[in-house]
C-alpha cells in the first residue's frame, strides 16, 4: 500500500521571522549584495518591482482557475503526470503524497502547445499564457543570476544563467492548486489520511533556482533550522526566490537549498494557486563548485556531477530525502581536483 507523508509533527515551532524583500529597482550595487546576503542566510528572498507586467500574471491565473475548476473526468484526460501532466495528490514515483493537484509542463514552447491540446478548450490560448509567463520568468530568473555573478565577485558573471539561456535547458514549470474540497474530489488513495494538511511535503528544490507566485492564499513556509518552520506570507504581486541544490553546490554551500513545504489551508473558503518555474540548466551541464569558491579553508564539498545524473537520483528517491549528501567529495576526489 502507497503510504501519505506524514502530516506536520505537532511539536515543531512555527515562528513568523522577518524574510528578505528586495526591491529589483533600486540601486544595482546594493540589490546584488542584498541577494547573495539573503542567499547566504536563508536561500530564501522575495523580490518586488521585478518587472513582469501584471497582464502575463492575470492571464495565467484566468486559465489555470478555469482547468482547475473542471470535473475530475475532465481534468485527468490531461495525465497522469509522468512527470508531465496532471496529478492529484501523487507526487512522484515513490509514495509522496498531498493535499494538491498540479499540472506539470517542460518549457519547450513547442511541448507546452501540444500537451495543452489535452488541457484546455481552447489551446492556443493556454499555451499562449503559458510559454508567455514562462518566458518572463526566464528573464527574471537570468536577472537575479546574474545579480549573483556580479555579487559573488566572479569573473565570468553569466556563469549561471548561461546555463538557463541554453536552448538546451532543462527548465520546467508546475501549477499547484490547493482546493479545500479535494479530499472528496480525489478518490484514487482513498487509503490516505483525509485530515492532513500537508499540500506540498518538506523538500528542497533540486534545480539552480525557483521563481515562485501564489495568489492570497497562504501556505507556504520554510525551514532555515531542523524543527523551526517560517511562514512566508502570500502577495500576489512579488515573487519568492529560492536557492536549489545545484546553486548550492556550485557555491560550494555558501548558498542554502532551502527547505520548504505548502501547506493546504482546507478552512479557508478559497483556495490557494500558486505558479513554479524552476531554472535548470542542460542535461549534460556539468555542475562543479566555482574555483573562487574553493579555498584550503573552504575544500571542496561536492564532486562534480552532471544534472542528467542528479535528475536520474531524484527518481530513485522519495520528496524529503536529502540528495546532495550523495555526491559529497571524498578526500581522494579533493586530491584529484
Amino acid at each position: 500500500m502507497v503510504a501519505a507523508s506524514p502530516n506536520p509533527i505537532h511539536n515543531e515551532k512555527i515562528e513568523a521571522i522577518e524574510l528578505p524583500v528586495i526591491d529589483l529597482s533600486a540601486e544595482r550595487s546594493q540589490v546584488r549584495n542584498l541577494i547573495v546576503k539573503a542567499c547566504e542566510d536563508y536561500g530564501f528572498f522575495k523580490v518586488i518591482n521585478h518587472g513582469v507586467p501584471q497582464d502575463i500574471v492575470a492571464k495565467l491565473e484566468e486559465q489555470s482557475l478555469s482547468f482547475f475548476a473542471k470535473t475530475m473526468a475532465e481534468k485527468q484526460r490531461a495525465g497522469p503526470a509522468i512527470p508531465l501532466g496532471y496529478g492529484c495528490k501523487t507526487i512522484g514515483f515513490n509514495g509522496d503524497m498531498g493535499e494538491v493537484e498540479y499540472l506539470l509542463f517542460n518549457t519547450n514552447p513547442i511541448s507546452v502547445a501540444q500537451r495543452s491540446k489535452t488541457i484546455s478548450n481552447e489551446p492556443t490560448k493556454f499555451s499562449s499564457a503559458v510559454s508567455g509567463y514562462i518566458e518572463a520568468m526566464k528573464d527574471l530568473a537570468c536577472e537575479i543570476l546574474d545579480l549573483i555573478g556580479e555579487g559573488l565577485w566572479v569573473p565570468d558573471t553569466s556563469v549561471f544563467s548561461r546555463m538557463i539561456r541554453d536552448v538546451e535547458n532543462d527548465s520546467f514549470f508546475r501549477l499547484n492548486h490547493y482546493p479545500h474540497h479535494l479530499n472528496k474530489d480525489c478518490n484514487n488513495n482513498i487509503n490516505s489520511s483525509c485530515s492532513s494538511k500537508v499540500g506540498f511535503g518538506a523538500h528542497n528544490d533540486p534545480q539552480i533556482l525557483t521563481l515562485l507566485r501564489s495568489n492570497d492564499v497562504g501556505g507556504l513556509q520554510i525551514s532555515p533550522q531542523d524543527g523551526l518552520w517560517v511562514p512566508a506570507p502570500s502577495d500576489p504581486t512579488a515573487f519568492w526566490v529560492n536557492v536549489g541544490d545545484l546553486l548550492q553546490a556550485m557555491t560550494n554551500g555558501r548558498f542554502v537549498s532551502v527547505r520548504h513545504r505548502a501547506l493546504n489551508n482546507s478552512s479557508n473558503s478559497k483556495s490557494r494557486m500558486s505558479m513554479a518555474y524552476f531554472a535548470t540548466p542542460p542535461l549534460n551541464a556539468c555542475i562543479n563548485a566555482l574555483p573562487e569558491m574553493v579555498t584550503p579553508e573552504k575544500p571542496r564539498l561536492y564532486k562534480p556531477f552532471t544534472w542528467g545524473e542528479y535528475k536520474n537520483t531524484l527518481y530513485s528517491l522519495r520528496l524529503g530525502d536529502t540528495r546532495l549528501n550523495l555526491f559529497r567529495a571524498s578526500t581522494s576526489d579533493e586530491l584529484a581536483s
